[in-house]
């Protein structure tokens, strides 16, 4: 396969929602550092100014042989005043890819921003369509989406487009609709999607043709089951650690690697294994945790 493999500061604890805010999140230079350690070529750039900005961002990536696979821009595109007030954000993102070390280019990760309902009942939509977008939402979402696309291809780069729990597009039906509506490349998540109720292994083979960016994910289907049928926020994903080490859930990672392979995939496969700090565990614990995500994948030849 002609891939390259990087981590997230989600695997770490980092999130917008937990920098700054929760102390036990590591610093972003240990992160860095980690990373790097590992074996990874790449690091997702989380956070904004998590890691650094700007050509201190650019030095710290080169000094560590690292380089960005993406950035996470989550746009409310389906509703036109509220992504007006917040398109600027994305020409920030991009500011900050463009300091990144020469290497594989980094993609810019659209996502839908979501709602207070739809992160309240994370995985609902796969049976529950009318927790969806009515025909305005989605005609109002598709011009959105095409308009972030627009930015980022005049800035030189190709988007991809992130599924993802508690936004509008989780579901599988959800999924080809986005990609029915607009040309935009997927992001499939591999552990959004079997969350969402779909299959990894028949999302590479049947948008295949549309995939330039992997986040590949392991999950435990006890676990998204059971807040599903809890009805627990969004947050329980991270909390409860639905999201675990490589090989050691229910995706099939084997069966998803071979797939990669089968449809000629090229380009970042971004592992993640998104949790919420714990204050009795050590980061070294966390670090040692991806350094084996790491050393999993080489056992398999990647």
């Amino acid at each position: 396969m002609s891939v390259q493999v990087a981590n997230a500061p989600c695997s770490y604890g980092a999130f917008e929602f937990t920098v700054g805010i929760d102390p036990n999140v590591p610093d972003g230079l240990a992160v860095l550092d980690h990373v790097a350690q590992a074996g990874y070529a790449g690091i997702d750039l989380g956070p904004v100014g998590y890691l650094g900005d700007g050509a201190e961002l650019g030095d710290r990536l080169a000094a560590r042989g690292l380089t960005l696979a993406g950035g996470y821009v989550p746009l409310p595109f389906s509703d036109p005043a509220e992504l007006a007030s917040q398109i600027g954000y994305l020409d920030s993102m991009l500011d900050i890819l463009d300091a990144a070390p020469p290497g594989l280019q980094p993609r810019p990760t659209l996502a839908d921003a979501g709602s207070a309902a739809r992160l309240a009942a994370p995985g609902a939509a796969a049976t529950q369509p009318e927790l969806g977008l009515d025909a305005t939402g989605w005609k109002h979402f598709a011009e959105g989406l095409s308009r972030a696309i627009g930015i980022c291809r005049e800035r030189g780069y190709e988007p991809t487009f992130h599924h993802h729990l508690g936004t509008y597009i989780e579901a599988v039906w959800e999924i080809e609709r986005v990609l029915e509506l607009t040309d935009v490349g997927l992001c499939l998540d591999t552990g959004h999607l079997l969350a969402g109720g779909g299959e990894p292994v028949q999302g590479l083979r049947d948008w295949s043709s549309r995939i330039n960016h992997i986040h590949l994910k392991d999950a435990r289907r006890d676990l998204l089951a059971s807040i599903v049928a809890d009805r627990a926020p969004m947050e329980e994903i991270w909390r409860r650690r639905a999201f675990c080490a490589l090989g050691q859930g229910d995706v099939g990672m084997d069966e998803v690697l071979k797939a990669i392979s089968e449809i000629g995939y090229s380009g970042w496969l971004v592992v993640e294994q998104d949790i919420f700090p714990d204050p009795a565990e050590s980061p070294d614990v966390v670090a040692r945790q991806q350094a084996a995500n790491r050393e999993w994948l080489r056992s398999r030849g990647i």
